[in-house]
């Protein structure tokens, strides 16, 4: 009889003891469904966060460089989207400066920074990665101090360089002090010192110097760090503001940057015209990063494979 008691009352017990695991089972589900849920919502709205803190001011530019005369650009009124689009003040732009000069200018600027940044960096790079030579600890040191200098702490022995050389007022001597980088060089040699050395080494068995494998293997297998150092190179020299100032004085050499102070001085209350320039000298930025965009993520991650 107790034996059969027993088993009743544990028959009995099962059930309850299900319900009661299922009913604790229930929340730990819920809660773990929020988890994975709560996670990526976070993620998105950070993205989303950052979306609206970086494009938002170029489509509110944008949106005032195509707003006519009557719109408003200040106020509870103002609104994103032009009611009349135009593009009558980029025409006022080109009547105040002689845009397409600038632009030019500019453009010889960043086109020739970008061929020594990429020329001289990789040589550099190369060197660093590749070569054996006495003080090659000291260099690299020197090299990365370059980078966290500020470029105003050595502008002025800067410009007295550039001076005795007779630079002053050319574009030679504003494409001078950005040749070639410390972050063009620290770059390269990345890229460099992530490549097999096989490579070399069997060009070196067939007899190739150090400069033929340079030139013929080492440089072409890095083409996405160039793009990364071309890139860059473009967009300082371009965005380059304080130093052409210092530098020229001919309104003539004056680069794009340069020129579009003149926009706040001549239609001090117009700000669709200052936004109208201030897109013109955005576009050629969009248009190299949109064409090198697959070399330059490229070129990102031949970098982290050995960084």
């Amino acid at each position: 009889m107790s034996e059969r008691t027993e088993r009743s009352e544990g028959r009995e017990g099962m059930p309850g003891q299900q319900g009661m695991s299922e009913r604790t089972a229930r929340p730990t589900r819920r809660s773990a469904g929020a988890g994975r849920f709560a996670g990526p919502a976070l993620r998105y709205l950070l993205l989303l966060l950052m979306t609206v803190l970086l494009v938002g001011p170029f489509l509110w530019q944008l949106s005032t460089a195509l707003k006519s005369t009557g719109e408003p650009i200040y106020g509870p009124d103002t609104t994103l989207l032009p009611a009349h689009p135009t593009l009558g003040n980029f025409g006022k732009v080109t009547e105040v400066i002689p845009v397409w000069r600038y632009i030019g200018n500019s453009a010889i600027v960043a086109f020739a920074s970008v061929v020594t940044n990429c020329l001289l960096g990789a040589m550099a790079g190369y060197a660093l990665a590749r070569m054996r030579f006495r003080g090659r600890g000291a260099v690299f040191a020197a090299l990365l101090a370059s980078l966290v200098v500020p470029f105003e702490v050595i502008m002025v022995n800067v410009f007295l360089t550039v001076r005795s050389l007779g630079l002053v007022d050319t574009l030679l001597g504003v494409l001078l002090p950005g040749a070639v980088s410390g972050l063009s060089i620290l770059v390269m040699r990345t890229a460099f010192l992530a490549l097999p050395r096989e490579t070399e080494e069997a060009a070196a068995i067939d007899g190739a110097g150090e400069w033929a494998r340079f030139w013929r293997v080492a440089l072409p297998s890095v083409r996405g760090s160039l793009a990364v150092v071309g890139v860059f190179s473009f967009l300082f020299a371009w965005d380059d503001f304080l130093w052409p100032l210092i530098v020229l004085k001919n309104p003539d050499n004056f680069t794009l940057t340069v020129g579009l102070q003149y926009l706040s001085g001549t239609f001090t209350n117009d700000q669709r015209v200052v936004a109208a320039g201030t897109m013109i000298a955005v576009v050629p930025l969009l248009a190299v990063f949109f064409a090198l965009q697959r070399m330059f993520f490229r070129g990102i991650g031949e970098g982290g494979v050995k960084g």
